[in-house]
């Protein structure tokens, strides 16, 4: 056990981890009190009280529901964003990498990063079909464009120090790009896999209201459709709570992946 230096006391882990804890529930409480305080004793029946939506709730989202509506949502939005993190970090490490490549791609990627997706889902749904094949695609073709360009960025930014000494050292190809560029980039491929993250999830929902059978977008269209106003708020809440948990994961995942550059990071502040 090292010894405390005289006149200072040891830092209590578990302070910190009560306060990081209090600043995230904090707000999202402030907010549900704000919301039931001004929905209370409302009339308006697309206005419920969030008491109402509450009690709702949980006869509505059963366990059967649950696997009928939400995994499938969920399972879409695994393979559309896995897919765009492939193709956005593999292309994005190749455009980076050549500069001839990347000014030949670049008027076409903004062309392309300039459309927004959900204006793609009839085209989409000419080639795709109407299963889960085109809604996939849909999310894929939203998710990819912030993986790709924080990617190019990435790629760009390594520093040249570091790339002349791999390759004086024969570091060079395959290696190369696994030793030094990707563990240089991966800050800002995980900037791009946060952004994508999101875009995600606002586009299954939009892809779920086009010829769907079932997902979280659907039964939320056909809630409103049949004026089930508090079954429809119920939806909107479990897409918050999907939000928050996929967030919280993905922060997880970072923390442990990046750990070497946040605790560089963290040491660059505490020095003076």
């Amino acid at each position: 056990m090292t010894d405390v230096p005289a006149g200072r006391t040891r830092p209590n882990p578990w302070g910190g981890l009560l306060l990081r804890a209090l600043f995230v529930v904090a707000l999202p409480a402030l907010l549900v009190g704000l919301w039931w305080l001004a929905s209370d004793g409302s009339t308006n029946v697309y206005w419920p009280p969030l008491r109402t939506i509450l009690r709702t709730f949980p006869d509505v989202w059963t366990r059967a529901r649950l696997r009928a509506d939400l995994v499938p949502s969920l399972l879409r939005l695994l393979a559309g964003y896995a897919s765009a993190a492939t193709v956005g970090i593999a292309l994005g490490t190749l455009i980076g990498s050549y500069r001839k490549v990347r000014a030949v791609c670049e008027p076409v990627l903004e062309f392309l990063r300039a459309v927004p997706p959900p204006v793609l889902v009839p085209v989409i749904m000419l080639f795709a079909g109407i299963g889960d094949s085109m809604k996939i695609v849909v999310i894929a073709s939203g998710c990819v464009w912030p993986i790709l360009l924080n990617t190019i960025e990435g790629v760009r930014a390594v520093d040249s120090v570091m790339s002349e000494t791999a390759r004086s050292y024969g570091i060079t190809g395959p290696a190369r790009i696994r030793s030094v560029v990707l563990p240089s980039a991966s800050p800002q491929i995980f900037a791009g896999l946060r952004q994508a993250l999101s875009i995600g999830i606002i586009l299954m929902v939009i892809s779920e209201m086009f010829a769907a059978s079932n997902g979280l977008g659907f039964t939320i269209v056909q809630f409103q459709r049949g004026f089930a106003i508090p079954d429809m708020w119920t939806g909107i809440l479990v897409l918050g709570l999907l939000g928050f948990l996929l967030s919280a994961v993905f922060q997880v995942v970072e923390r442990r992946v990046l750990g070497w550059y946040h605790g560089l990071r963290d040491s660059s502040r505490r020095s003076p």
